[in-house]
């Protein structure tokens, strides 16, 4: 399936739930569940034969940072783009514009991203629809 007949497929999904969104709307949230998705699974670690890293954020500022732990020799980190912040200043603009709540849940093992029209939290957020 391709991203624009995803977007679409989101909309229709939306629109029967009594969320009408254009395309554009449509597509940053399926643009922000996927990168909040993958900086979720990035949080978790990942590794291969040679090394092991994450996403670390620091403790006194928060800045992220892509941390890589070779299992032959020291670790080292660089500095990345917070993506993270970044997509969830756009997700909260929408839905102030649009009257919608939403729940980042950032298990990397299901979706991260669900919205309502109507409040709820994380005991319930299944009752959102899941972008």
């Amino acid at each position: 399936m391709t991203a624009e007949q995803e977007t679409r497929e989101l909309m229709a999904r939306l629109s029967n739930r009594g969320i009408p969104l254009d395309f554009d709307q449509a597509n940053v949230l399926r643009r922000a569940e996927r990168t909040l998705h993958r900086w979720n699974e990035l949080e978790c670690g990942d590794g291969n034969e040679f090394a092991s890293w994450t996403i670390e954020r620091s403790e006194e500022t928060g800045i992220p940072y892509l941390v890589t732990y070779p299992h032959k020799k020291e670790s080292h980190r660089h500095r990345i783009p917070d993506r993270e912040a970044g997509v969830k200043r756009r997700i909260e603009k929408l839905a102030k514009e649009k009257g919608l709540f939403v729940y980042y849940q950032t298990d990397p093992r299901g979706c991260a991203l669900y919205v309502s029209p109507e409040p709820f939290n994380a005991n319930d957020y299944t009752r959102g629809i899941a972008i």
